[in-house]
């Protein structure tokens, strides 16, 4: 399983991005028309979300006599991760997640994604290999995500990301710690309050994709456990803002 680094400092002076009531920093939902922005060439033919895309995450909690089953509404923030949004969004057409338990609950996030067998990510059946996506970072400033370098590799130790980790329930891509671009399937939500995870002050902020945010049901998330069944993923609304879905392809 890919793994996410694990807070070892309390950092101080939080700076919190609040930009929505409900606290979950995504904006430009309804600021832009059309796309603002190309993403590079060579990701120009993979899944991409243009635009915003929420889904309904159902999940089948064992051994809780409070809670049977919870559902989590998810906004996916294609305007500022657009490859990572649309890649997640294809999987969930093709029912990835669909019966998959959570793989990892331990205090800081909730983790799943990896499927059965050897392969760490999702293996595309047109290639029979694993699917990659590059790290993907919005900054304040920019015009379009810096792709497939760290924040910290390019220098931008005080740069703003667009996305931080903030918020309880901040979704974000799993990859291997040391491979930026090897982010396939596998999912985490972040389980730490602002205080804890304040923006661009934390070791998690442009090193790792956030690309969407819960924003109902949230605070359920703690009560997850692994081996709790996602028993589906489905998308509520922004379908038609998903470009070059390869689960059409797929039939």
């Amino acid at each position: 399983m890919a793994e996410v680094l694990t807070i070892a400092t309390v950092f101080p002076t939080p700076m919190m991005l609040w930009i929505t009531d409900d606290n979950v920093p995504i904006v430009e939902e309804d600021m832009v028309e059309g796309f603002p922005y190309e993403v590079p060439e060579e990701y120009q033919s993979m899944p991409v979300l243009k635009g915003r895309a929420t889904v309904d995450m159902k999940v089948k909690v064992k051994d809780n006599p409070n809670i049977d089953e919870c559902v989590f509404r998810i906004i996916l923030d294609g305007y500022n991760a657009p490859v990572t949004a649309g890649n997640f969004l294809d999987l969930v057409e093709r029912h990835f997640y669909d019966g998959m338990e959570i793989q990892r609950a331990d205090g800081f996030v909730v983790q799943t994604g990896d499927p059965e067998g050897p392969a760490e990510g999702f293996i595309d059946p047109s290639t029979e290999k694993t699917r990659t996506i590059p790290l993907e970072i919005m900054v304040n400033g920019e015009k379009s995500p810096f792709y497939g370098t760290t924040l910290e590799e390019l220098g931008l130790y005080k740069a703003q990301t667009r996305l931080p980790f903030n918020a309880f329930g901040t979704m974000a891509m799993a990859r291997d710690e040391f491979e930026s671009n090897s982010a396939s399937s596998q999912v985490f939500w972040l389980l730490k309050e602002s205080e804890l995870t304040p923006s661009n002050a934390n070791i998690l902020d442009g090193r790792y994709t956030v690309f969407g945010y819960i924003t109902e049901n949230e605070d359920s998330l703690a009560d997850l456990k692994v081996g709790d069944v996602i028993e589906s993923i489905q998308v509520v609304s922004g379908l038609n803002n998903l470009v070059n879905p390869s689960y059409k392809i797929a039939g």
